[in-house]
Formats: C-alpha cells, sequence, structure tokens
C-alpha cells in the first residue's frame, strides 16, 4: 500500500486525552506537540489536533510512527495516557482517536485505509453528527457510514437539511477542507478537596466547596485576573465524575460572585443521598483584569463592604498564610 502522504500533504493528529486528566496536564500535552509543529489547536476540555507536514524529511519517520513517539513521550515525561488518530483531515483523525484499540495510535496512510476503517463504522461515529440527525437517518434505513457516504448528496439534504447534509456526507467519504489554526488555550486554575471519608452531608460539602472558591479568587485577584467562566468536577463514590460549566454573568475575581456562580452549579447537580468522595473546582478563560468589564457599583451595601474588605483579607493572608483570613463560613469542617 503507498501511503498518499508525503512531504507536500498535510497529516493532521487528532489528540485525546483520558476523561480524567487535569487541565495542566492537558497543557503539558499542547506543549509537547509544540515541539513537533507550531500548528497546534486546542480542543477544550481535553484535546487537541496538530498539523504536520515533511514528517520523513524532518524525523525520519512517517506520521503514525512519529505519533507513536510522541505517545510515549507523553507517558514517560509526564505519566499521561493519550490516543491518537492521524489522518489526512479533521474528521477523519478526530473518529480514529476515539477506535485506535490498545495501540493507543490509528494511522489511516491513504484513502483505500480511510474508507476501509468508516465504512463499516455506526453512523452516530460522523464526526459531528447529532443525536437527532443519526436517528433521521437509521429511519431510512441508514445505518452505516459506508451508506451515508454512498448516498445521492440530494437525498442526504433532503434529510439532513441542505448544509448539514453535504457536510455530513462529505465527512462519511472522507473529506473535510478543515484546517488547524494555531491558537493558545485560554487560562485557567483549578483547586480540589478530597474528603477523607465518602460524604453524604450536604454541610460538609457546600463547606468544601466555598473553601475552593475563596482559594480560587484569591488566587485569582493575585494574578490579576478575571474568570470568565466556572467548572464545578464532583467525583461519587463509585468512581463516576459529574462536570457542569456556567459562564459568568459579568467576568470577575470577585468571591460573592464566584461563590454565587459555583452554588447555583452545586444545586443544579440535585444531589440527594449520593456520596462524594471529592470536589474539583475550576476557574476558566481567565484574562488581565484589565481586559474584562468594569466593576459595577452595586445597590447592595453588605455586598459593597465584602468587595472593599476583599483585598485586606488578600494581603493578610499574603503575610501570615492561607485561611488566616476568609469570608464568615468558609471554613466550616469540611473533611
Amino acid at each position: 500500500m503507498t501511503s498518499r502522504f508525503d512531504d507536500r500533504d498535510r497529516v493532521i493528529w487528532h489528540v485525546r486525552c483520558r476523561p480524567d486528566t487535569a487541565p495542566d496536564d492537558h497543557r503539558r500535552i499542547l506543549d509537547l506537540l509544540g515541539e513537533y509543529t507550531p500548528l497546534v489547536q486546542p480542543l477544550p476540555p481535553l484535546a487537541a489536533l496538530a498539523q504536520l507536514s515533511g514528517t520523513r524529511r524532518l524525523f525520519g519517520v512517517d506520521p503514525g510512527e512519529l505519533a507513536a513517539r510522541a505517545r510515549v513521550q507523553a507517558l514517560a515525561r509526564y505519566g499521561i495516557d493519550v490516543h491518537i488518530g492521524v489522518a489526512d483531515t479533521w474528521s477523519t483523525a478526530a473518529t480514529a482517536s476515539a477506535r485506535v484499540g490498545r495501540s493507543g495510535v490509528l494511522y489511516l496512510p491513504d484513502h483505500r485505509a480511510v474508507e476501509r476503517f468508516l465504512a463499516p463504522l455506526p453512523v452516530q461515529a460522523v464526526h459531528g453528527i447529532g443525536p437527532a440527525q443519526a436517528a433521521a437517518l437509521q429511519r431510512y434505513g441508514l445505518h452505516t457510514v459506508g451508506a451515508l457516504a454512498d448516498m445521492d448528496e440530494t437525498v442526504a439534504c433532503r434529510i439532513l437539511g441542505g448544509k448539514a447534509g453535504r457536510t455530513l456526507r462529505a465527512r462519511a467519504r472522507g473529506i473535510d477542507p478543515r484546517g488547524v489554526t494555531a491558537a493558545r488555550l485560554p487560562e485557567s486554575t483549578s483547586a480540589s478537596h478530597a474528603f477523607t471519608v465518602d460524604t453524604y452531608d450536604p454541610v460538609r460539602v457546600r463547606a468544601a466547596v466555598l473553601d475552593l472558591v475563596v482559594s480560587i479568587a484569591g488566587r485569582v485577584r493575585g494574578r490579576e485576573q478575571v474568570a470568565h467562566r466556572v467548572t464545578l468536577a464532583i467525583r461519587l463514590a463509585g468512581g463516576s465524575t459529574v462536570e457542569r460549566t456556567k459562564t459568568l454573568a459579568q467576568a470577575s475575581a470577585h468571591t460573592e460572585d464566584l461563590r454565587s456562580t459555583t452554588f447555583r452549579l452545586l444545586d443544579g447537580m440535585a444531589f440527594q443521598r449520593a456520596r462524594i468522595r471529592g470536589i474539583t473546582l475550576i476557574a476558566e478563560d481567565l484574562r488581565p483584569a484589565d481586559e474584562g468589564p468594569g466593576t459595577q457599583i452595586s445597590l447592595d451595601p453588605e455586598r459593597e463592604n465584602r468587595l472593599r474588605l476583599e483585598p485586606v483579607l488578600d494581603r493578610i493572608n499574603a503575610k501570615y498564610g492561607r485561611r488566616v483570613a476568609a469570608p464568615a463560613g468558609a471554613y466550616l469542617k469540611a473533611s
């Protein structure tokens, strides 16, 4: 089989981290990919694209071998397991990275390999297809990617809509014109709390969440940044994780704003008697404070007093250590 990937053709890696990968480890993977190519595009929360060319000339190996080398480096340096799909299009590489098998790398070297790989997959495997779109195809007896690829484009457009029908049929045929856009991952910071014993006590859970909020808010203010989103991840006793993200009404580093948003996430999860093992809070899309909107004056005098108190608490904690001073109720017994 002759590869159609040569020094003139683009090669795309779709790199997929494990679901339990920490945000800082995701950044390490992005830095590692940057050693191979400047064209690295983060795909939050835990994936990335890398576009390479001239791999044989520059590295002396084909794209699949090079991807295997990068995977070994990720394991050896950081202990991070990644799966890498290698193809000449974004969508095909993304589909491949979800089906790498035990090797951790799936390399599709030419169009015949792409066709053999895609054709027998369930139609839900087409990158970007939604559940309703897959169900619509299945109602017409189209259960595989190959069946969608062989369908007349006019019929696909009637079932899925004009643009969606053309796009998804093209991806089923291994066609995707999108390239990789070099970008930086928005900055984030996280803090975690692990309970010594699995707990279902809502008071202890809320106390732990508030502790994390105070820690994160102080850290963001210390960097002179504001957060645009917060993510709350709850790890349950069975090992599963429930994660929710919410965008703040206004980018902020104030403890009160992060607290109210985080508690809305927690309340929305509606845990009753579920045993909780750990909590992680992530402040995302951090930007310089002067890039965010100015703080509006509130008509709530208590809120204004708390905001004026924040710099004082930050200075005390910076001098004497974290947890010396905090908003009332922040440090109820959470462990």
